[in-house]
């Protein structure tokens, strides 16, 4: 039997998580399988995957929010084929960053403007859809450092925007 892979935080700050993995067995690991999740304003969740060559490994993923809970799942790939998956829980230091205030407007039929407010030199997603399902399923996004971005969308649509 294939044990899981452990999963050890090292450490974590406002932005970034390190973390180890290794295994309790004798198996041969060619590498790692991890997930990194998080919940998007409780619409949307969120995902960043990493592919880790090797057997024991040490990861630090960067760019993450301050005060956010992430949860780290990983499963190793073995010769005998992929083990169980592990988790582990950790919420970054630091305060949460303010929600941005969206305001969107319609330029014409297919082009909407969008602003808000917030902090400099950070990333901002603006996530849109024509209902709530979608928002949190599949919604349209973009990324920008501005504070405002326009999106093109289908005309005689009505669309929910998030950022």
């Amino acid at each position: 039997v294939i044990p899981p892979p452990v999963i050890h935080i090292e450490s974590y700050s406002e932005d970034s998580i390190s973390f180890s993995l290794k295994m309790t067995t004798n198996i041969k690991v060619s590498g790692y399988v991890v997930n990194l999740y998080w919940t998007f304003d409780t619409h949307r969740q969120e995902k960043r995957t990493l592919i880790i060559e090797g057997e024991k490994s040490i990861q630090r993923v960067a760019n993450l929010t301050a005060h956010t809970p992430y949860e780290i799942s990983a499963w190793a790939k073995t010769e005998l084929g992929d083990s169980p998956l592990s988790f582990v829980h950790v919420v970054t230091s630091g305060t949460r960053p303010v929600s941005p205030s969206l305001k969107a407007k319609a330029i014409n039929q297919t082009a909407v403007e969008c602003s808000w407010t917030g902090p400099r030199n950070v990333v901002y997603g603006v996530f849109y859809a024509t209902s709530f399902l979608e928002l949190y399923r599949s919604p349209h996004n973009t990324t920008t450092t501005s504070h405002n971005i326009t999106v093109l969308v289908q005309r005689d649509e009505q669309y929910l925007f998030l950022v």
